[in-house]
């Protein structure tokens, strides 16, 4: 039975009805120590809390406005802005690093297991990147490209080669508000050395390496981890799945993949598929196995297998709660230390697979050495054993359930808008010219405990297509979207404004583009990139009609996503604030300033009604510097007609 209750909490009602079974199992869940942590600390969200050095924490208020050292409250707000920017540029770049390494492995075969799945789009990186690729082997193209990718994170004194892919306007913007990122590795540590006590107290200097920071990510490490999964995953297309807690089986073995390794979902992907290993569950009693993602893991392993998707973050929990998981494989990234807890009250088991992250009360294996995939099938098989374990009176799947349609990269979208041997931006670029399309809008971003759940983002998401908007998707915005049925074409098509409706149509994308995991936001910025490179709606990223929102962001890397937007010409709207407040300079800059050096800057619009209000006005601010707000005229055109225009 649905509650009114939960539902004030979640927009879904599956969420709903597993908030009231933990209620009724007494199991706690991040949204019960959301209620107990209601009186937070004022001074830590303001940002001016500082604890940098051990003569603090000082705390800034009228009676005392600077720390012991002398820092005022902008100081203080900026230097705890960078190190959160650095916690997220740390977390996509570290991850591409690793698949970076994965790559040069498998090139020179030291990682059984994997190998280069995408010919095409590894050639297609080598010609960017400068790398000879032409009547070369694979894999002597992939150690080279990877190579040069390494030396991304280890430049010292060049700048990173993959600024080079942007419009040549918006380079020439970053050399002269002078945040152009060294290697990738050489930013973070200098980003940490100033924001040490004593060193950089500037707040305009500090804030402007946190946009540097950011380049280093989104233009960096984020943008050299898509390119290395297509290659070695292969390049998402479309897929067709379902997605919430209702996919999973009453009567299967339900193993769920939690984190953002695609490396890891991969090998279990291909276990959970092996002929033996059916046979053991069927051998179980169960009639199957349900592999099935939660968060950007599950967007990795849907775009690329079609595996479905339970959940996204503040499902993690919930999920666990069904009494239906026989075992969920945790990695890096978002992944709550409150899982065990959750799962001791239940038969399901909480595996960690990455040393750098692990869990009190997870088992920790590790799913790599000489041969993964076996790895990959004894932990399968271990799930499998644990089936028996499972408690009927405790099991309670939500009947909840949504069809998408997902995995739309750069590469397929210019595909499904031009073809194979003709693909192109160009249907898009005319749509937007003509009038048709508004313009393009990016939904990114997670969910947060202290807001209701996924709320925000559907609304902004339906109100939009329904004013022509082309909605961009990734991560966990993504994942709310496919909950809601936004991301069924034929639903979405439904809601859409004439205009959108008729370009969709005629060329065979849906409204609601789901383009990957969190750290696929930089396929984002490849979209609006090849905008500019198609021609007719400017020269810089910045004289695009495309804003970006976060509606319900809670993690650093959001914080970092969001500065790389901005640096990039893209304004960006906050569904929540960040913890600047307490630094008036520091807010106004962000939140204004910063768009006199880049030409963007951040918009905090807490009701998403009023944030549709505010993109449309911004997208036609756009439209008319370009010179293109008019509504376009459809003439059918008679033989007289035809021989006037020649």
């Amino acid at each position: 039975m649905e509650n009114i209750v939960y539902l004030n909490r979640v927009s879904d009602p599956a969420s709903a009805a597993m908030l009231e079974k933990a209620e009724g199992d007494c199991v706690e869940t991040c949204f019960e120590r959301a209620d107990a942590q209601k009186n937070q600390c004022s001074f830590g969200k303001s940002g001016v809390c500082c604890r940098i050095c051990h003569m603090g924490p000082c705390r800034i208020t009228p009676k005392a406005p600077k720390g012991i050292c002398g820092a005022d409250a902008d100081t203080i707000a900026a230097r705890n802005f960078l190190r959160e920017v650095v916690g997220g540029t740390s977390a996509h770049s570290d991850h591409g690093r690793h698949l970076v390494l994965l790559l040069k492995e498998a090139a020179t075969g030291k990682a059984p297991g994997y190998r280069i799945k995408d010919e095409r789009a590894l050639r297609y990186a080598a010609r960017l990147y400068g790398v000879e690729e032409y009547d070369r082997d694979a894999d002597d193209v992939a150690l080279d490209l990877a190579d040069l990718f390494l030396r991304e994170f280890s430049e010292q004194e060049g700048y990173l080669r993959t600024l080079e892919l942007a419009p040549k306007k918006r380079m020439g913007v970053w050399e002269a508000a002078g945040v152009k990122p060294h290697g990738i590795d050489r930013v973070v540590v200098e980003a940490m050395h100033r924001s040490t006590m004593g060193v950089d107290h500037d707040y305009r200097n500090l804030l402007k390496h946190a946009f540097t920071t950011s380049l280093a990510d989104g233009w960096g490490g984020a943008r050299i981890a898509s390119i290395v999964s297509d290659i070695l995953f292969g390049s998402p297309t479309p897929v067709a799945s379902q997605s919430n807690l209702g996919v999973l089986g009453e009567d299967t073995v339900n193993i769920l993949i939690h984190g953002h390794e695609p490396a890891l979902s991969e090998v279990l992907t291909v276990a959970a598929a092996d002929p033996a290993v059916k046979e053991y569950a069927k051998a179980a009693g169960a009639s199957g196995i349900t592999l099935a993602g939660i968060c950007c893991t599950a967007n990795e392993i849907l775009m690329r297998h079609g595996v479905p998707v339970a959940g996204n973050f503040l499902q993690q929990e919930l999920a666990i709660i069904t009494g239906a998981v026989e075992m969920m494989v945790i990695d890096v990234q978002c992944c709550m230390p409150s899982l065990p807890d959750v799962a001791a009250n239940y038969h399901t088991e909480i595996v960690s697979t990455a040393d750098i992250a692990k869990t009190i009360g997870a088992r920790h294996v590790r799913v790599e050495g000489r041969d993964p995939v076996r790895s990959a099938k004894e932990l399968v098989k271990r799930a499998i054993d644990n089936y028996k374990n499972r408690d009927a009176s405790k099991v309670n799947i939500p009947k909840n359930k949504e069809p998408l349609v997902a995995g739309f990269s750069v590469d397929a979208i210019k595909y499904m808008l031009g073809g194979r041997y003709r693909g192109s931006f160009r249907p898009l670029n005319d749509a937007v010219m003509q009038n048709r399309i508004l313009g393009v809008v990016g939904i990114v971003g997670c969910n947060n405990a202290k807001m209701k759940a996924d709320s925000y983002q559907t609304i902004l998401t339906q109100e939009l297509i329904k004013r022509n908007v082309l909605v961009l998707q990734t991560g966990c915005a993504a994942i709310a979207s496919a909950k809601a049925g936004l991301l069924r074409p034929e639903v979405a098509l439904a809601q859409a404004g004439r205009g959108l409706r008729e370009v969709c149509e005629a060329v065979g994308i849906p409204p609601v583009l789901h383009m990957g995991s969190c750290v696929d936001n930089s396929r984002v910025l490849e979209a609006a990139t090849e905008i500019v490179f198609e021609g007719g709606l400017g020269d810089d990223l910045a004289s695009v009609p495309a804003v970006g929102v976060a509606p319900e962001w809670m993690s650093e890397k959001a914080i970092a996503i969001g500065c790389y937007f901005v640096a990039s010409g893209i304004d960006v709207i906050l569904g929540n604030p960040f913890y600047v407040s307490g630094g008036r300079n520091v807010y106004d800059y962000l939140h204004g300033g910063a768009a006199e050096d880049f030409g963007a800057c951040f918009h905090l619009i807490e009701d998403p009604m009023e944030a549709a209000d505010a993109i449309v006005a911004m997208l036609n601010k756009q439209r008319d510097v370009l010179g293109i707000n008019k509504k376009a005229e459809r003439k059918l055109f008679d033989m007289a007609d035809r021989r006037a225009a020649h």
